[in-house]
């Protein structure tokens, strides 16, 4: 999935200039190690203009970045919900919640990353790749919502049958098969999800938008820490 990182030149507000030039260059000494593909690198670099400037929203915002690479999924996502808080400005909002997004999507937590990915739509409605991806976050989600409910139908009926004969067992073990093949079926239909589709989809989430909100103002109420600037 295609991440956002920041760039440009830092601008740090400070009393003192030469700590600022110090978080600047930090910051893209990082970029420039990110660029390289030396992300463990780069993530170091980032945390240590974060410890000078902790609301730094670059710095959230690439070592974000940098933990995905690295596929550090979760600690990922909390440095883009770092970003969505430090962040001033709408755009750059919606690529914190996008980057977010792709973040709880290879955690496999798809109920979040919809909110994510609609509260990126919400400021970039016309973003192509966050509509797709929302698309794709939905089917996750109901593919792992019905999956959960055959785990468990599967869990009564092997107690159930534990003494049955062998081929009752055999009937078993093809249903299951049977099973496996639909989930195939499904994973293909997934992977053909148009952006027509996606925008359909994104229809039907506006008469819950108001619930999303909240759960997400609820969480990052959850983690904010007030930053003073030096």
């Amino acid at each position: 999935m295609r991440l956002f990182i920041v760039l440009a030149m830092v601008c740090v507000f400070s009393s003192f200039e030469a700590r600022a030039e110090s978080v600047r260059s930090l910051v893209n000494g990082g970029n420039d190690l990110y660029k390289e593909k030396k992300f463990t690198d780069a993530e170091v670099d980032y945390r240590k203009a974060l410890e000078k400037k902790p609301d730094l929203v670059q710095g959230r915002f690439n070592l974000g970045n940098a933990l995905y690479k690295q596929e550090k999924f979760d600690t990922s996502a909390e440095e883009f919900e770092n970003a969505v808080i430090s962040a001033q400005d709408q755009e750059t909002k919606s690529r914190a919640f996008y980057n977010l997004g792709n973040a709880q999507i290879k955690g496999q937590k798809y109920q979040e990353a919809v909110t994510s990915y609609t509260e990126s739509l919400k400021r970039i409605p016309n973003d192509p790749d966050a509509k797709y991806n929302l698309s794709y976050a939905l089917l996750k989600l109901k593919a792992q919502q019905q999956d959960g409910g055959k785990g468990q139908d599967k869990s009564g009926k092997d107690k159930n049958e534990k003494n049955k004969q062998s081929k009752q067992g055999q009937q078993q073990q093809k249903n299951q098969q049977a099973q496996q093949q639909k989930v195939q079926q499904k994973n293909q239909q997934e992977k053909k999800m148009s952006k027509a589709d996606a925008e359909r989809i994104l229809d039907l989430l506006k008469n819950s938008e108001k619930d999303v909100r909240k759960k997400l103002l609820a969480k990052q109420m959850a983690r904010v820490k007030v930053d003073k600037d030096w």
